[in-house]
């Protein structure tokens, strides 16, 4: 079977997190990369969930730089709880 040379770019740090990952499982990123690629190729679809966590929206965000921003300088009204237990 012929070979491709497949290149594309990622951040530095998810590289070096996917590589040590991909050792950790006993294969290289080509290996993980290619049973990706068989796997999409067989279902006609990305084979995972692909979704946008509403953590990470604009709003929130701003919510939470705002309120770490009243904890550094000392204006948030913190006080403690109860545990609720389930």
């Amino acid at each position: 079977m012929a070979q491709a040379l497949v290149n594309f770019r990622m951040d530095d740090m998810l590289k070096k997190e996917m590589e040590q990952t991909c050792q950790d499982l006993g294969m290289n990123m080509t290996t993980a990369f290619t049973i990706f690629a068989k796997k999409m190729t067989r279902e006609k679809r990305i084979p995972f969930e692909v979704s946008i966590d509403p953590f990470y929206s604009e709003g929130n965000i701003d919510y939470l730089k705002k309120v770490t921003g009243e904890i550094d300088s000392g204006k948030a009204d913190l006080h403690e709880h109860e545990l609720i237990e389930e």
